[in-house]
């Protein structure tokens, strides 16, 4: 079975953000990512992972902002990144820069740096030619630290206007820009929305070394994953014997919003699906 990862932004939302820590050491995960964690000291989030025996496996790099503060309210401002804005390269370097000082801190081996959304009146080519050259600066900063760069493809319905939408297109980037550390993060929710086709998928490009991580929901509603028109049992067993075969270790996030919503008890009710 992979490992999963309970995703804390979307798992446990009954529970203040520290508290969802212990809960999901409680369900059996070993691991947890979220979307963000620059509303909390380093030193706390440390302490929550060596209390509970959990691992850090990913966190977003900020949606936008030069410090802590601006990156918390980014993205209730509607920021999704800065990566392919030209004219925003120094915010984005910030927002790398400050990820990688939590990541060290966190021990957190990977970050994922939002494409961000089109501007309008900015040719594609030149949005794709910033992001190039942002995603080579911010690999070049992580290798430094022994920290991969992650980059994702996000539906447009849940997400309009999200520049990165396609797994052909997020892997043509990383195998251009050649740094062993820019790797894709496979959200099968995403790929299943936009393209299908998704055990195929994993078969071409697992296999490649250019998948760093995996995230999971149920199609098309986001709940557990077995709810929806995805056989995840199938896509289960398939991540297993390709990862036998090629000895990929990554970690397969949970990022789904459990069924039985704010309901206490909701996220754990909902975990039939795991055994």
């Amino acid at each position: 079975m992979p490992r999963f990862a309970a995703n804390l932004s979307f798992l446990y939302q009954e529970l203040p953000f520290l508290d969802r820590f212990e809960a999901a050491a409680r369900d059996g995960f070993e691991g947890v990512e979220y979307l963000f964690p620059y509303a909390c000291d380093p030193r706390a989030l440390v302490e929550q992972l060596a209390a509970n025996g959990l691992k850090q496996a990913l966190f977003n790099a900020p949606p936008g902002g030069f410090d802590a503060m601006g990156a918390t309210h980014a993205w209730s401002e509607g920021m999704r990144g800065t990566a392919c804005l030209p004219g925003r390269e120094a915010e984005f370097r910030a927002g790398v820069q400050l990820a990688l000082r939590y990541a060290e801190a966190l021990e957190c081996p990977r970050i994922h740096c939002m494409a961000g959304l089109r501007s309008e009146g900015v040719a594609h080519e030149t949005a794709r030619a910033t992001y190039f050259s942002n995603l080579r600066w911010a690999a070049t900063e992580a290798a430094k630290i022994g920290c991969e760069v992650l980059i994702e493809p996000i539906n447009l319905r849940d997400m309009p206007g999200f520049f990165l939408n396609r797994q052909d297109e997020a892997h043509a980037i990383v195998q251009e820009a050649g740094a062993p550390n820019l790797k894709v993060q496979m959200d099968l929710y995403h790929c299943q929305i936009v393209e299908g086709d998704v055990a195929t998928k994993l078969l071409r490009y697992l296999p490649t070394g250019r998948i760093g991580h995996i995230q999971i929901a149920g199609v098309p509603e986001r709940h557990e994953p077995d709810i929806g028109e995805l056989n995840y049992p199938y896509l289960f067993r398939l991540i297993d014997e390709v990862a036998a075969q090629t000895g990929w270790l990554g970690w397969v996030g949970c990022e789904y919003r459990p069924a039985r919503g704010l309901e206490p008890g909701g996220t754990s009710l909902g975990l039939g699906w795991r055994p």
